[in-house]
């Protein structure tokens, strides 16, 4: 049994004779013995041993606060003592060496097979003791590096987290080895001397290559040693030079596998080697919940797309451009709009958002950019549009929500008609100035329909901005913080051509907690 191995021992007794029998008897049965004449000595080399055997009378200090002093020390609080002595060996002497922190306490004279048991149990009990508080901190490092894992929202963030908590979890070098949905390879290793993980590329297949050589057919989660040999072989370009131990998972036999290996040295044991295998099952399990959510993300995205305009029309004397960015932290699909059509010899421009994130709010949005088609070609204006698309959202969807804006632009004259219902306002750059128009009006999806209704003028080389609240709303910060802050951004960069001009004001917020909506529009001059 391993909890029966020899050990390193340290006997104190200020005896010579006395001690060289006690190192005798220790010595055959396969122990190694340090000898300490005192009790400054023995504290000095406490540090190098498993176990102590402590005479009780020392010429220097006692073998109670030897004993005491042991104890008091977190570096060799769990080393067992036993005192011996031929002098302290009344029931109360005893009491008080046990108190004192001794594992066990013998007087003398004393038979070898008694010493030796007694050894052999303290050691027993301690290693025992060591193991389970060992058990016990890695598998505390476990669920937080599995709550780490579980929480990362990317593959590389998933592999990163993967890589450092198995440094932390077996004190060495780790490399990860995952797979993404389009088969590239992410490859993250960490260690305890540097636990920031360092990514590396790797060829398509490597993680099937390196599964390869664990697991066999149908076997989804197993472990083993591989030489140093053997693993340069399987990752030539490996950190890792040394002999590993090899973790492989995966959560389904079709499925891509996950792959944790670790320097061997950190997995000594089978608890650690357990462990191992519950990391890499952990890791594999959120690989292909970050892969459905990917996956879904792009169905949802698509389906998004299929619903807005995939290019804008034409018209002379004026350029446009458009944005759309959906939310980073979401896989549901939203209810943001944007539309361009040709209205007579004019140019009709919408924005708008659905209430919710859902499929259901995705096809309303649908619906009613379809409907607000329908009502251009019949070339009703803009204030009768926003009226017919409100009594279709009201008879078909009763109880949704939805806010449009409406803008009708004259490329000749630059005369401008604004009807905004319940709507972001509009921004209008005119190279020397920025200023919201539009603002107010009734939400569509409530039986009254009062709009807002304004007039305007776009002066060539001007620009009317339509948005979404996704690229202004933020958390703890004021709306007019952020209005102000797209003013003035879309103000300094007025010249700019209208895509230039459009990068700039999607760039200044950064990543948007709602899905973003943007489209510009700019008149230039008139074609002879």
């Amino acid at each position: 049994m391993m909890n029966d191995a020899p050990a390193t021992l340290l006997v104190v007794d200020d005896d010579e004779a006395k001690r060289y029998i006690l190192t005798t008897w220790l010595r055959r049965a396969g122990h190694t013995v340090i000898q300490a004449a005192t009790g400054g000595e023995a504290l000095e080399k406490v540090g190098a041993a498993e176990l102590v055997v402590l005479d009780i009378n020392m010429p220097d200090i006692s073998g109670y606060e030897v004993c005491q002093r042991i104890k008091a020390d977190p570096l060799t609080a769990a080393i067992p003592v036993i005192q011996v002595s031929a002098t302290a060996v009344t029931v109360s002497d005893r009491a008080h060496g046990l108190t004192q922190g001794a594992d066990a306490y013998l007087t003398e004279p004393t038979e070898p097979t008694e010493l030796l048991a007694v050894v052999v149990a303290a050691l027993r009990y301690s290693r025992a003791r060591q193991r389970a508080e060992r058990t016990a901190s890695l598998l505390a490092t476990l669920t937080r590096s599995t709550l780490r894992i579980n929480a990362a929202g990317t593959f590389d963030g998933l592999a990163r987290a993967a890589a450092a908590g198995a440094a932390r979890i077996f004190a060495a070098q780790a490399v990860v080895i995952l797979e993404m949905p389009d088969g590239q390879v992410r490859r993250m290793s960490a260690s305890p001397q540097h636990p920031e993980p360092a990514q590396r590329g790797g060829p398509f297949g490597l993680a099937d290559q390196v599964a390869g050589h664990v697991l066999s057919a149908g076997v989804v989660n197993a472990a083993t040693m591989v030489s140093r040999e053997d693993w340069l072989r399987l990752v030539p370009d490996s950190t890792l030079t040394c002999d590993v131990y090899l973790a492989v998972a995966r959560v389904k036999p079709d499925r891509p596998p996950v792959a944790i290996a670790v320097e061997r040295g950190g997995v000594p044991g089978e608890e650690e080697q357990q462990i191992l295998r519950q990391l890499v099952q952990s890791v594999a399990l959120a690989v292909t919940a970050l892969r459905s959510y990917a996956e879904e993300h792009l169905v949802a995205l698509t389906l998004q797309r299929s619903f807005l305009p995939a290019t804008l029309p034409e018209i002379p004397g004026l350029a446009m451009s458009y944005r759309y960015i959906p939310a980073s932290d979401q896989a549901e699909v939203g209810g943001d709009f944007y539309e361009a059509l040709h209205w007579r010899d004019k140019m009709l421009v919408a924005i708008g958002d659905v209430q919710g994130h859902s499929l259901h709010a995705a096809t309303v949005m649908g619906e009613l950019r379809h409907a607000l088609r329908a009502f251009a070609i019949e070339e009703h204006s803009p204030l009768a549009i926003t009226g017919l698309v409100n009594e279709v959202l009201m008879r078909y969807h009763p109880g949704i929500i939805a806010t449009l804006c409406l803008a009708l632009v004259d490329p000749a004259s630059g005369e401008l008609q604004i009807v905004n219902c319940g709507h972001m306002p509009l921004l209008l750059v005119d190279g020397t100035s920025a200023t919201y128009l539009g603002e107010g009006g009734l939400l569509l999806g409530v039986p009254m329909h009062e709009p807002h209704v304004e007039t305007g003028f776009l002066p060539v080389g001007g620009t009317l901005l339509l948005m979404t609240d996704g690229l202004v709303e933020e958390r703890h910060v004021f709306l007019d913080v952020n209005l102000e802050k797209l003013r003035a951004a879309a103000q300094e960069v007025s010249a700019a051509d209208v895509e230039a001009f459009s990068n700039h004001l999607m760039s200044i917020f950064g990543p948007r907690e709602d899905d973003v909506a943007m489209l510009a529009l700019r008149r230039t001059p008139m074609p002879r």
